[in-house]
């Protein structure tokens, strides 16, 4: 049995959101595809009623006729032409209609330009989708920017899969943009991760002014449409294979809570010595900052709180922040290396790689830490390491003396002689005894030493944003301020 139209199931199908936008009599727009075919408007014309929804349904395959319409572009599925599309389509809506029936009518445009699968099967299988549109009558335009890859194997599949996720799209922007988490929950409503991925939603406009895009992004990670995202420093969401398109990269993975002098000089240190090896100059080399969902969350749940704070402190750096789903090293460098086939590594410190070389941590693998390092460095990805100085007993822990165990000897000896495993010799030593949980510890107590931990721009948001649980001595922790977020994580993924 279908749910009908407007009743409490929270569920609908395909066929019952389209008809209930049909029936919206304040929806009236225009649906401008191209690639793939006109899937998602197929949806509104099979549903009924669509005379009072639709009020042009284009598509410009041609790329000629593309240019004409919506001026040139050097990729036609990429989001600068989506944009160029949903601009120009709402424009002329607004131009054209919004005299006679703009005060009882929400006027919006949805567009997609795709990229589907190819008659001889080689091609990346994606799309950009978006809807520009009116919440109310008069408003001002709010907007949702999409972007899926499409894992059928069979351009039919992919194309009805295609239709479903912009129908349902379209009815979250309508009836649950005041619930933005919610939209992004539902958008793979009659879908499974399996057909496809979203892997970048942008909220934008009068209706989302309070939105936080970064926090979209770990939405998209935390309930599995994709696993990583992206953001930049400013905090504008990225497409990961538009950031990573043919580019040298440089990750350094962490709990980042809070940044500290090591974290930065360990990236400093990995992109010079990154440069001389592969021969990129360091301004090539793209740095980021990974968080993986494991240092987000001890039980499962994550305050976002405490990731927004960690996110705010990473902007000081400058760096591109990925959240990942990818606890194993292997699978982190292969999602890298579907993007770019240029020569990429990962910094770490010393005291990480001892944990990597533990094999408990790949008894789920057939081939155990085998199979793991096979795949880890099989496409000339290279560990920077980082040297740990052992609080302990105050010894310098490196590539050179670092204690594994002595079945694994030759394997380790084999990796170091194939330059897989680098050792970082351009560091700062009077960083080393610096240690994130230490700084986060003397952050709380309000001991001031922390100060000098830290970069100076990382030490002024703190103390202004009252982050981390910091207070002055002469002053209390602001009300509803918590520092609130989980301390253990992973050993594997045990950072600086």
């Amino acid at each position: 049995m279908y749910a009908l139209p407007g009743s409490p199931v929270e569920k609908l199908d395909s066929h019952h959101k389209a008809l209930r936008v049909n029936l919206d009599g304040r929806r009236y727009g225009t649906f401008a595809e191209i690639g793939a075919g006109q899937e998602v408007v197929r949806w509104f014309f099979r549903a009924g009623a669509a005379a009072g929804t639709i009020a042009k349904s284009m598509s410009a395959y041609d790329m000629a006729v593309s240019d004409a319409i919506y001026g040139p572009c050097q990729r036609y599925v990429s989001r600068g032409r989506l944009q160029s599309m949903l601009d120009y389509e709402h424009a002329l809506n607004l131009s054209r209609l919004a005299e006679q029936r703009g005060d009882t009518t929400a006027f919006f445009t949805f567009a997609d330009t795709v990229a589907a699968r190819s008659f001889r099967g080689t091609n990346e299988c994606h799309a950009w989708m978006g809807v520009k549109f009116q919440a109310h009558p008069r408003d001002q335009d709010s907007q949702i920017v999409v972007h899926v890859r499409m894992l059928d194997t069979e351009a039919a599949a992919q194309q009805e899969a295609l239709g479903i996720i912009g129908v349902n799209l379209l009815y979250g922007a309508f009836f649950l943009n005041h619930e933005p988490e919610l939209l992004v929950e539902t958008l793979l409503d009659n879908l499974s991760r399996q057909r496809i991925e979203i892997d970048m939603v942008e909220f934008s406009g009068i209706a989302f002014r309070h939105v936080d895009n970064r926090l979209i992004s770990l939405k998209l990670v935390q309930i599995g449409l994709t696993d990583a995202a992206m953001f930049s420093a400013t905090g504008d969401v990225l497409q990961p294979s538009e950031v990573l398109h043919k580019r040298a990269i440089l990750v350094e993975r962490g709990r980042f809570r809070p940044v500290t002098h090591v974290n930065v000089d360990m990236l400093r240190a990995g992109r010079q010595k990154m440069a001389v090896d592969s021969g990129v100059a360091e301004d090539d080399i793209l740095p980021l900052m990974e968080i993986t969902m494991q240092h987000l969350s001890a039980d499962g749940t994550v305050d976002t709180r405490d990731f927004l704070a960690r996110a705010d402190v990473l902007a000081t750096t400058g760096c591109t922040v990925l959240v990942s789903n990818y606890l194993e090293y292997y699978r982190l460098a292969a999602y890298l290396r579907r993007h770019s086939r240029e020569p990429m590594a990962i910094a770490m410190g010393a005291a990480s790689l001892r944990q990597l070389m533990d094999e408990k941590y790949y008894a789920h693998l057939d081939g155990g830490i085998l199979e793991s390092f096979g795949r880890m460095f099989k496409n000339d990805l290279k560990l920077y390491i980082y040297p740990s100085l052992q609080t302990h007993t105050q010894q310098l822990m490196t590539v050179h003396n670092l204690e594994v165990a002595p079945e694994l000897g030759k394997l380790y000896g084999y990796l170091c002689d194939r330059q897989d495993i680098v050792s970082l010799d351009n560091y700062h030593a009077d960083y080393l005894p610096i240690y994130s949980d230490d700084v986060l510890q003397r952050i709380r107590r309000g001991d001031p030493s922390w100060l000098h931990m830290v970069p100076e721009s990382v030490a002024e948001i703190i103390q202004r944003r009252h982050l981390f649980g910091w207070r002055s001595p002469a002053a209390p922790l602001p009300v509803g301020v918590t520092d609130g977020a989980p301390t253990s994580a992973a050993p594997q993924l045990l950072g600086r």
